[in-house]
């Protein structure tokens, strides 16, 4: 009886950890996760209050007991794009591809896990982005969509969506429409008003080029006139007879003799009468 005890003793401990090497193999992949690089994990305790709301796990090895659970979110930036038919403010239908950029709060993952779930793209982010763009794009008429509120719009969506959104765990970064359909009819009429409102401002550009232009040549002539005015204003007899002289004087200077007599032309310039050969 006392051998037999000693082997049990001598057993014992073996088989512990036999067992424990067991529970380990079989355990493993319930007792450690890996969170691969831009995912972040939410523990949910079996045992000690289900969701944890306090912390959320980053990417990499961690441990965790069996009866534990991680839920595995992506926390990159996602999109989104939705084909809509939407009504202008006039009651025309418009086909619009709208797309949202968006993440889960990385801080409130448990929150967001708790209350709303993994299918928070389904359940929240979609209805806010087609409520916002319906909202938004019926207050236009088809002419402001397709040709100038686009940018508008896509502001006045993120800024509802973003309402929608508050305090429900998502962050949206973006909104963008990809592309607008209208009706051919619609379509065709806008773009024949536009051809023709540019071909408006390009005569009205070019008949205002022309009138400054006209403009400018007008000043031109006018300082001119003004000049010459001042010009004969300071031209008195006397200095037109003092230039004659000093140009009839520099002409008489030529190799050409010439005979010069002062004071027998007009208003008694110099006379040159010519070469004496």
């Amino acid at each position: 009886m006392a051998q037999q005890e000693v082997n049990i003793k001598k057993i014992l401990p073996t088989g512990l950890i036999v067992l424990a090497f067991i529970f380990i193999i079989v355990f493993w992949s319930r007792m450690t996760v890996t969170i691969e690089a831009g995912h972040a994990g939410v523990m949910f305790r079996l045992l000690s209050g289900g969701v944890d709301t306090t912390q959320t796990y980053g990417e990499g090895f961690h441990f965790m007991s069996p009866l534990n659970k991680m839920i595995v979110y992506e926390t990159r930036q996602q999109e989104i794009a939705e084909d809509m038919n939407v009504l202008s403010s006039n009651g025309l239908e418009i086909k619009v591809d709208v797309s949202a950029w968006y993440k889960p709060e990385y801080k409130n993952l448990g929150s967001l896990h708790s209350k709303i779930g993994k299918d928070y793209l389904r359940r929240i982010v979609i209805p806010s982005l087609r409520s916002s763009a319906r909202s938004v794009i019926g207050r236009y008429t088809p002419e402001q969509i397709y040709s100038t509120k686009r940018d508008a719009i896509q502001d006045e969506i993120f800024e509802e969506a973003t309402l929608i959104l508050e305090g429900r765990y998502v962050d949206l970064t973006q909104i963008l429409i990809r592309s607008i359909v209208l009706p051919p009819t619609i379509k065709s009429a806008i773009e024949s008003k536009l051809k023709q409102e540019q071909e408006s401002l390009e005569y009205e550009f070019k008949l205002e080029k022309a009138q400054k232009e006209a403009e400018r040549q007008r000043i031109d002539a006018s300082g001119k006139a003004k000049a010459n005015e001042i010009l004969s204003a300071s031209l008195t007899d006397k200095i037109l007879r003092e230039k004659g002289i000093s140009a009839t004087l520099e002409l008489a200077k030529s190799p050409n003799s010439k005979v010069v007599i002062v004071g027998s032309g007009k208003d008694g310039l110099p006379l040159i009468l010519g070469d004496t050969k």
